[in-house]
């Protein structure tokens, strides 16, 4: 029987993982697993890319753990000066070695989730205070959405599970509606005439949507 104390959506976040991992597993050989290859966020190379998911699953693990005793901790110790100069730091590394951190602070990150009896507290992160429970699926986002940030062709947005995009794009409406004034809630018609898969994107800051601005939500 299911515990319902505990999140759903860990065996996701172990399939998002186990598809990272083995796509990067693939590159090995190929002209692509080279970290100073771009990536597809500006300024960053795959080695940033692949160096803030393993740091995110560290980060993951440290307010889990803080959970387990009770406290409250920012996600990065540091803050985001720390966060940034770690990603820095790690982007520089040899392919194997990158997928070898992706691979283990993966793996240390479902042993801390397989083990976690506390799920009711809450961390702080970018002026937010997200709730534990939700970070299966914040880590599950985390994980698809920079699968396509390394900017292959075998992986891109049009890869991302149906059930992601439907998730998403509820919680990212919300997001939008919380940050306008009274009154003037609701995606402009732009946008909600754009495929749903354009207008993630656009929510997400990483496609445009003709005669709109940038979403600026994050």
């Amino acid at each position: 029987m299911d515990d319902p104390t505990r999140p759903h959506g860990l065996d996701r976040v172990r399939t998002a993982h186990a598809d990272l991992v083995r796509h990067l597993d693939d590159l090995v050989g190929d002209e692509g697993a080279d970290p100073a290859v771009p990536s597809a966020l500006p300024g960053w190379t795959r080695g940033h890319v692949l160096t803030h998911v393993a740091r995110n699953a560290d980060s993951f693990v440290r307010v889990l753990r803080a959970g387990e005793r009770g406290e409250a901790v920012a996600q990065y110790e540091g803050g985001p000066p720390a966060r940034n100069a770690a990603i820095e730091d790690g982007a520089g590394r040899d392919w194997l070695t990158l997928v070898d951190d992706v691979a283990q602070s993966a793996s240390a990150l479902e042993q801390t989730f397989a083990g976690q009896t506390v799920w009711t507290g809450s961390y702080t992160t970018s002026g937010e205070t997200p709730a534990l429970a939700d970070l299966p699926f914040r880590r599950w986002r985390e994980v698809l959405i920079h699968h396509a940030d390394l900017g292959d062709a075998a992986f891109t947005p049009a890869d991302w599970p149906a059930e992601y995009q439907r998730e998403e794009l509820r919680r990212l409406e919300m997001r939008w509606n919380s940050r306008r004034p009274m009154g003037a809630t609701g995606l402009p018609a732009a946008a909600l005439h754009a495929p749903s898969l354009d207008r993630l994107l656009w929510l997400l800051g990483r496609a445009e949507i003709d005669g709109l601005a940038p979403a600026e939500i994050f």
